[in-house]
């Protein structure tokens, strides 16, 4: 049933002034939100309406929600309407493409809103930790988070443990690569610093019989003193890399001043202006550009002390050193040297006091250099020194008239060279391998007594390994360096038992250290253990006799007390006798019963004791 029009006038608010709008506020959300406040506040407007609920007379469930939802709806309808023959018009591809791009930017939305939840979840647990850590840290002056004390140690004690963690990664892996961070520490074991470079077994089957003397390479060398040490320097052995190590990486009192730009090296010996070391890095090539032993033999002692007098000369010990490489390999790296452009020249190949002719030794190029050469032109060259080079340099060149070939058979002349050269090797005072740069090292020190700062680096990629030769080439470099290869032979397993030598020696040295310790550690066990039994016998001799001497005491002190008893019983009788006996014959009976009870205490007293 309708109301009458009256009658919904009479309901109706009485009319109220319209207030004015205010002015543009510089916010233009503030503004917003007070027009839509002063829309809800008009009498007349729609959302005053839907705000004030049903009107009187109409029922609670009457919603007018749906009036304000109609229009939006017709308006969605509308653009539905005239978006559907586009839709319609693109293809199934196309439409379930697009509908896919659709469910794409609602999962990214939701991967959106689950980041920004998660950052603000871990920034509100961050900031209660730092209160936390605050309130610990100030105290009372701290403002606390709404935490527990509970929750406040667990967390202070995770901090805690986090930066002790860190601090100690970084004092055990300072930089970037770490030892400890890799896998294969924990699954490999700790390999033997001095193990074979070569990848080969440490073990192997010794081929000559060599003595203790030769094994045990121990040399005095006071670098105070007048001792030298002589690097005799072969060609494309490495021989510079171990030159720089003498110079640049060893343990010194007064260590080697090297300038920049300055290949060699002031090393004086420690309070004098003298060398203690020959060498291309020290001394420079005074005996010529790659002097041989037969050169350095007879030029070193006259090139040190050339300035005194004979008389005057003190009395040097010269320690030869050098280096020796795989023949192979070094007449490779000597090629391709000397492709580049090497000659030497400059070397002088003095033997007997002179140099050779140019009919004993011919050149095997015509111009300047060799550069350029092909491997096997370097090879077909008859004169060429890189032949066995390493036998002739260390070998004594005046047992087989130097460089002249006439002087005895060719057969014999090889013989000659190769034993003087072992022989020279052998009772040089240090010799190192190449492929062995740890062991070179190793016994360097043991022999000189001296520690090298950085240990030294085998390099398994080189100039020679980048050459690539087949077996046929191979076998033709081993024939014309067939005395090297068997120079090499001799010199590896020398060297390798010289290394084990000293490595038994060592491990023996610690093992007696050990057992002296042990004993020594025995020693002052025993020791002790006896000066405590001593001492425990002396006091339970002591106490015995305390305990022999207190019943003594007691028994003498009981004599004193009960003679004193006696005396002072026999004095006070004594004295009642007298008065007794002056009075008249009164009370004789009471005298005689007093007596009586005296000497009845006196033998109690005596009993007793």
């Amino acid at each position: 049933m309708a109301l009458p029009a009256s009658a919904v006038r009479a309901f109706e608010p009485p009319p109220q002034p319209e207030r004015e709008a205010p002015a543009r506020t510089t916010c233009p959300r503030r503004h917003s939100r007070v027009e839509a406040e002063l829309a809800a506040s008009r009498p007349g407007s729609v959302a005053a309406s839907v705000g004030a609920g049903p009107p009187r007379g109409v029922s609670d469930e009457f919603n007018s929600r749906p009036l304000l939802e109609k229009p939006r709806k017709a308006s969605s309808s509308l653009a539905g309407a005239a978006c559907a023959p586009l839709f319609a018009l693109l293809s199934r591809r196309r439409r379930r493409r697009m509908h896919v791009l659709r469910r794409r930017w609602d999962l990214g939305s939701l991967c959106r809103a689950l980041l920004t939840r998660g950052l603000a979840a871990l920034g509100h647990s961050l900031k209660h930790v730092l209160c936390s850590i605050f309130s610990k840290i100030f105290g009372p002056l701290a403002s606390v988070g709404n935490m527990d004390e509970k929750s406040n140690k667990l967390l202070l004690a995770l901090v805690m443990l986090f930066l002790f963690a860190v601090i100690v990664l970084q004092y055990v892996c300072p930089g970037t690569e770490c030892q400890l961070l890799r896998l294969q520490a924990f699954s490999s074991p700790v390999p033997d610093p001095y193990r074979s470079e070569d990848e080969s077994s440490a073990r192997f089957v010794p081929r000559y019989n060599f003595t203790r003397s030769d094994l045990l390479r121990k040399v005095d060398f006071d670098i105070k003193g007048d001792d030298l040490i002589v690097f005799l320097h072969i060609q494309k052995t490495g021989g510079t890399t171990f030159g720089r190590h003498l110079v640049r990486n060893i343990q010194l009192e007064q260590p080697c001043e090297c300038r920049v730009g300055q290949k060699k090296c002031t090393c004086h010996r420690p309070g004098k202006r003298e060398t203690w070391l020959f060498s291309r890095f020290s001394t420079g090539w005074s005996c010529g550009l790659h002097a041989d032993w037969t050169e350095l033999t007879s030029c070193v002692p006259s090139v040190v002390d050339g300035k005194r007098d004979s008389r005057l000369r003190p009395s040097r010990n010269f320690h030869y050193i050098t280096i020796l490489r795989d023949p192979v390999s070094r007449y490779l790296s000597e090629w391709r040297h000397v492709q580049r452009g090497a000659t030497w020249k400059a070397s002088l190949h003095v033997c007997d006091g002179r140099p050779p002719t140019s009919e004993e030794l011919p050149s095997c190029y015509t111009g300047d250099d060799w550069s350029g050469c092909p491997l096997k032109e370097f090879m077909d060259c008859p004169y060429n020194l890189a032949n066995n080079r390493q036998v002739r340099m260390l070998s004594d060149l005046t047992l087989v008239g130097c460089y002249n070939l006439s002087v005895m058979p060719e057969k014999q002349r090889n013989k000659v060279l190769l034993e003087s050269a072992k022989s020279n090797l052998k009772r040089m005072a240090f010799f190192g391998l190449t492929e062995f740069q740890r062991k070179t090292q190793y016994l360097f020190e043991k022999t000189f007594n001296m520690n090298f700062i950085s240990p030294f680096t085998q390099y398994n990629t080189t100039r020679a390994s980048s050459v690539e030769i087949n077996e046929e080439i191979q076998k033709r470099i081993e024939g014309l360096n067939f005395l090297d290869m068997e120079l090499y032979s001799y010199a590896k397993d020398l060297f390798l038992q010289r290394y084990q030598f000293m490595r038994q020696k060592d491990h023996q040295e610690a093992r007696r250290k050990r057992q002296e310790q042990r004993r020594f550690l025995k020693g002052r066990l025993l020791q002790t253990h006896f000066l405590s039994q001593g001492q425990g016998q002396s006091q339970n001799q002591n106490q015995n006799q305390s305990q022999n001497a207190n019943p003594n005491a007691n028994q003498n002190l009981t004599q004193n007390l009960t003679q004193n008893l006696v005396q002072n019983l026999t004095q006070s009788s004594s004295q009642k006798e007298n008065r007794k006996s002056a009075k008249q014959n009164a009370g004789k009976e009471q005298n005689d019963s007093t007596s009586s009870g005296t000497n009845d205490y006196i033998g109690s007293v005596e009993k007793w004791r």
